[in-house]
């Protein structure tokens, strides 16, 4: 698929290079216990191994391209070349138009956006921050708290927003602080009627409760934007390192995470019924930010995103404003979560962020009747990426979740951390129990 910000680009060299990309035989085909790819094409005698390898080659060509494009005199990002042939043209932006209004460049405006009613029968409004800068470029959506206990991201689109310039801005930035705002009144990730409204997405205005706010929010608002970050966290007492979840089998999706700074990028096909897909399928480049946990505000998690965010719309070119970040954090292509094999007291003996070696030990759960205790060890050597609370939890929750670095892995290894994902998958179906977006 042609992301909208592709048909910008009059280089017939560049359309020729994506053609070739995108028609890499099974690319996207990594097998994630979260992921699933129905257009994938199958190629006779594949095996999962050679799959991801063939992302990894997928990822390595739309990098090259990206650094090779000449398209693009001052920045080094395909996206920013919207900016680029705008800002050629030395012509003032245009005003924008979204739910029912009109935005003037160099200016900031919050709207309202009313997607459904109470019981009473009284609409339940939902802020809208729009950005429109003084001179072209693309369009950036900010989203956050689709799930309404997820905090950390309300704060960042909230401060980002009120960060910008409008006269030193180069296309448009649409901040939605509060997607779901029922659940966040309730400080409670699901709707009122128990939906997930991360399930639902394009969805349809005739459907569910779930369906219809979801159709609204996507038609009347992300449908605008060329671009989109929607922010997370963990879920049920779990918190993640802040990462980025991307199908890096689109290069503008590629671009979006070589943007974000020093932050860990995990390549994750996204599930039907998302935001991030639904964006994708309708050509906007989208990625998942996920940082820290729900239900309360996590400051360094909070500077983390802010600070991403920056750096991303610095590299698109829609503003200048430059951050420094420390060495750069890697891209996982494979992950496992470790789960719970007994209810009880789960105690955590290692830190979000840690390196960890096969057999390491993780933490212990025990039974606080009869004071009987496990150990939880670490399957395969990884880097912890997500991780429960301290909590009490029963079999087969999610404890730990484990980026795998399998670039140099022997064969042996990728085997059978291919049985542990087959595992994993055959408990649950994708993001069911919420461990991610």
């Amino acid at each position: 698929m042609m992301t909208r910000l592709h048909k910008i680009r009059t280089s017939s060299r560049w359309v020729f290079a994506l053609a070739a990309f995108l028609c890499l035989p099974n690319a996207g085909a990594n097998e994630t216990p979260d992921s699933s790819n129905d257009n994938s094409t199958p190629v006779e005698n594949s095996t999962p191994a050679t799959q991801e390898r063939s992302v990894k080659d997928a990822v390595d060509l739309a990098t090259a391209e990206i650094e090779s494009s000449e398209l693009s005199t001052h920045v080094d990002v395909p996206l920013a070349d919207a900016v680029t042939n705008a800002a050629a043209t030395k012509e003032s932006s245009h005003a924008i138009r979204l739910l029912k209004a009109y935005i003037p460049p160099g200016t900031f405006q919050r709207l309202s956006w009313s997607a459904t009613e109470l019981f009473e029968g009284v609409p339940v409004s939902t802020p809208v921050l729009v950005v429109n800068g003084r001179t072209p470029g693309p369009t950036l959506c900010l989203t956050a708290a689709v799930h309404g206990d997820e905090l950390n991201g309300i704060e960042m689109v909230r401060r980002v927003m009120h960060g910008l310039d409008p006269a030193k801005l180069s296309g448009a930035v649409i901040g939605v602080p509060i997607v779901n705002l029922q659940g966040f009144r309730r400080g409670s990730r699901y709707l009122p009627d128990r939906r997930d409204l991360n399930r639902y997405f394009p969805g349809n205005e005739k459907g569910s409760a779930a369906s219809r706010i979801a159709f609204s929010f996507f038609d009347q608002i992300v449908s605008h934007c060329d671009a989109l970050v929607d922010v997370h966290t963990g879920s049920f007492e779990r918190a993640n390192l802040p990462q980025l979840r991307a199908d890096l089998t689109h290069t503008d999706v590629v671009t979006l995470t070589r943007g974000f700074g020093a932050t860990v990028v995990l390549h994750s096909t996204p599930a039907d019924g998302t935001l991030r897909a639904a964006a994708t399928n309708a050509g906007i480049a989208a990625i998942t930010l996920e940082a820290g946990g729900p239900s309360i505000l996590e400051l360094d998690e909070v500077k983390h995103g802010v600070k991403g965010i920056q750096t991303l719309l610095n590299k698109l070119g829609m503003q200048k404003k430059r951050s420094f970040w420390g060495d750069p954090e890697p891209i996982y292509y494979r992950s496992t979560w470790v789960r719970a094999d007994r209810g009880g007291i789960l105690l955590t003996d290692v830190e979000l962020g840690a390196k960890v070696i096969r057999g390491e030990m993780l933490g212990s759960i025990t039974d606080p009747m009869n004071n009987a205790s496990i150990n939880v060890f670490a399957p395969f050597s990884g880097r912890i990426i997500g991780m429960a609370r301290n909590q009490v939890v029963m079999p087969g929750f999610a404890a730990f979740h484990i980026g795998i670095e399998t670039d140099d892995a022997p064969p042996e290894v990728e085997d059978a951390v291919l049985s542990h994902e087959r595992e994993n998958d055959a408990q649950i179906s994708d993001y069911i129990d919420g461990m991610s977006e």
